[in-house]
């Protein structure tokens, strides 16, 4: 059943929006995409990057300490996913097509495959956000946590604030190795049809995967002194801590609890426009601080990054000030927690 959103008197809101903020780019004489402060981010965070790399690979130091630099490694390969590559899959990088593509394909090199997120979550996430069985983005571990009250309550749920935690260190391990494959031959993900992928894309899939096992498997293995233990347990440290980055970045900008999980009625009408969706079904975190708002890529301004994912994160903190003040004319609610530890304590409380 195709989602569609119905209540087109409320699309005032989006024009109004839209309005304010390109004359806030054309009075600034400011462009929407990466300005110098985003590039000299970008640089900083991929130096930080291939050095840690290398000094796994090559440097003459202590066991010990390699297994202490994956904690900061699987950090920092999520801080590219954040920071890097979501903006440029987007196109919000940049204005030149070929440097988004550029930096998209960084996301192939560390294990998940952009092609699929751009179906997933530009495509499906961005148009159905938080509703069942349209946004497939939101179910981290399905079957496993229960988001929306009308899922089937199952026994073990009553501990998902539990173990949800330990599920989300095994995030970035499932998204290399199996949720790219499973995405990639679905049928349909939400009421999005999924099957017209070109052979071109599968090919790259699967060449990406092995230049991945190449790079942070096979080469380590090869010329780390190192076993084969110890490789393993560097190698799931570093993605439990990838995973914990991500989950905890993006669970906490959709699966709170003052947001909504909306359900459509029988003939698949969500009642409200699409950009007044996206207000009751996303939730800010700590935009004060400019900490969270660097390491999380903007996106704990999960609202403005909704409402304009074309534009790059640097511009949001500039943004939320005018989308708030527009919401209220329009009546609508602007969610927020104000800190990240408030945020994650109702992320908690949604699942207990």
């Amino acid at each position: 059943m195709k989602v569609r959103f119905k209540n087109q008197q409320k699309a005032e809101f989006y024009v109004a929006i839209r309005s304010e903020v390109d004359n806030y780019f054309k009075e600034n004489n400011l462009s929407k995409k990466a300005n110098s402060k985003m590039w000299v981010k970008v640089t900083l965070i991929l130096t930080s990057f291939f050095s840690v790399y290398f000094t796994l690979l090559f440097a003459d130091i202590s066991n010990v300490f390699k297994l202490a630099l994956t904690i900061p490694f699987g950090f920092l390969t999520a801080l590219i996913g954040l920071n890097i590559c979501h903006d440029a899959i987007h196109g919000a990088l940049s204005e030149k097509r070929w440097v988004n593509k550029l930096f998209s394909g960084l996301f192939n090199i560390v294990g998940a495959n952009a092609y699929m997120w751009n179906i997933t979550h530009n495509i499906v996430h961005h148009t159905y956000t938080n509703i069942k069985n349209a946004d497939e983005d939101i179910d981290i571990a399905p079957g496993l946590i229960r988001l929306h009250e009308s899922d089937e309550w199952k026994p073990r749920y009553q501990y998902q604030h539990i173990y949800a935690f330990f599920l989300y260190g095994l995030t970035s391990l499932s998204w290399v190795f199996r949720k790219d494959f499973v995405k990639f031959f679905q049928k349909k993900i939400g009421s999005y049809n999924n099957t017209n992928h070109s052979k071109k894309e599968l090919y790259k899939l699967i060449f990406f995967k092995i230049v991945y096992v190449a790079l942070f498997i096979a080469l380590p293995l090869i010329v780390m002194d190192i076993t084969v233990l110890q490789f393993i347990a560097g190698f799931l440290l570093m993605h439990v801590i990838q995973g914990l980055t991500l989950a905890l970045v993006f669970q906490p900008a959709h699966a709170v609890e003052n947001v909504d999980f909306p359900l459509p009625d029988e003939k698949g009408i969500i009642p409200e426009e699409w950009a007044a969706h996206q207000l009751q079904t996303c939730s800010n975190f700590a935009t004060k601080s400019k900490l969270v708002t660097w390491f999380t890529g903007g996106l704990n301004f999960q609202i403005e990054h909704h409402l304009f994912p074309t534009i790059c994160h640097i511009h949001y903190p500039k943004l939320a000030s005018i989308i708030r003040e527009t919401a209220q004319k329009f009546n609508l609610t602007y969610h927020e927690n104000m800190s990240y530890y408030n945020a994650i304590q109702s992320h908690y409380h949604l699942l207990k």
